[in-house]
């Protein structure tokens, strides 16, 4: 099947850092697999630079804004999401004809909505938060109004709509759609190597390690995790961008085999969201842990419980006491491998739409 994937979204580059930009990485490459695929992108970097393995995307450009018209920069989006259009029409009129359109949905794009319209193809649109709500929490908006009038107009229009959490399914049908489907995230699979994993952290097989992968978001609830490790007498190794703690093993990205090995070194990975997280993410970080067999210990926020199962425990948010016993609990455990994996989900992709 040809498949174009739509990423217009100029804060989310194909090689960016952030989990957003390993979702398309992964998700495309397993799609790619068995498929041809285009991806069509705002971007291939930022100014945060270059992460992740360079994969092939047609890089559509974003528009120069000049400062003085801040209260605008809505148009940036909106002219990122027009020269996307723009470079599938020229692609389609040069015969490479998708069979599919995904779209990974971002305020201010309504080009997967025009092809539709304008081609027939069956179009996919790939949900991944409230937009207008995430960018009122964590950034800011000026013409809110606007902005979830658009945002309505579009889920709404979708003739398939994918969601990544429960949260996010309620929420869809909450604003009207009408033909959503709830796929997880996945994860792609290596077989990591716990004694590979330990020599490049540097640390020794005795060591108690208490891992985490991610970034330094103010909704990742690291600022707890130097006491935990204290109190379990373990050391601290946090994996990801932007990280700089000098009492823990701070270390950049790595490669995928490689942050498979590292993960495997983990005695426990943690995932210790605060109350005020968004409920509405499905954590890489978790499924990352369930596929090298690592206890997992996160706290009850979103999906997290679902997605941990029975391979850690799930303990009340801002519990600091309740993170370090569920810590002690599971040190020396291994868990089942078994999570479902990117090819997984895009094949649930596929047949969403082909069934209708």
């Amino acid at each position: 099947m040809r498949i174009a994937y739509l990423l217009p979204s100029p804060g989310i580059p194909v090689n960016g850092p952030s989990g957003a930009s390993a979702h398309v990485r992964d998700l495309c490459s397993a799609l790619r697999e068995n498929h041809e695929v285009k991806i069509f992108a705002a971007r291939r970097t930022d100014h945060r630079g270059a992460f992740g393995e360079n994969i092939a995307a047609e890089i559509c450009g974003v528009s120069g804004w000049p400062s003085w018209l801040s209260g605008f920069r809505d148009m940036i989006e909106i002219r990122a999401a027009r020269r996307i259009e723009s470079k599938v029409l020229q692609v389609i009129d040069g015969g490479w004809v998708p069979e599919l359109i995904i779209e990974r949905h971002s305020l201010f794009s309504d080009v997967g909505w025009r092809l539709f319209e304008r081609t027939g193809i069956p179009w996919l649109l790939e949900v991944n938060a409230p937009l207008v709500e995430e960018r009122l929490r964590f950034d800011r908006l000026i013409r809110v109004s606007w902005a979830e009038k658009w945002q309505r107009e579009v889920l709404q229009a979708a003739p398939f709509v994918l969601s990544v959490s429960s949260w996010l399914t309620k929420w869809l049908g909450d604003i009207g759609c009408k033909n959503v489907m709830h796929i997880p995230n996945g994860v792609t699979k290596h077989s990591g190597n716990r004694a590979r994993g330990r020599r490049l952290l540097g640390i020794s097989n005795e060591q108690r390690v208490l891992g985490f992968v991610g970034s330094m978001k103010p909704w990742h609830g690291i600022s707890c995790l130097l006491k935990v490790a204290k109190h379990t007498e373990a050391s601290l190794v946090l994996i990801g961008q932007g990280i700089d703690i000098p009492q823990a093993i701070c270390k950049a990205f790595y490669s995928p085999q490689d942050l498979a090995d590292v993960v495997a070194a983990f005695d426990v990975g943690i995932a210790p969201y605060p109350k005020d997280a968004p409920p509405w993410f499905c954590p890489l970080k978790i499924l990352l842990y369930r596929s090298q067999g690592i206890p997992i210990v996160a706290t009850d926020i979103g999906d997290c419980a679902n997605l941990v199962g029975d391979c850690g425990i799930i303990v009340p948010p801002g519990d600091e006491e309740a993170l370090i016993a569920a810590v002690l609990d599971v040190w020396g455990k291994r868990f089942s491998t078994v999570v479902c994996d990117w090819n997984q989900v895009g094949q649930k992709m596929i047949e969403f739409v082909k069934n209708g």
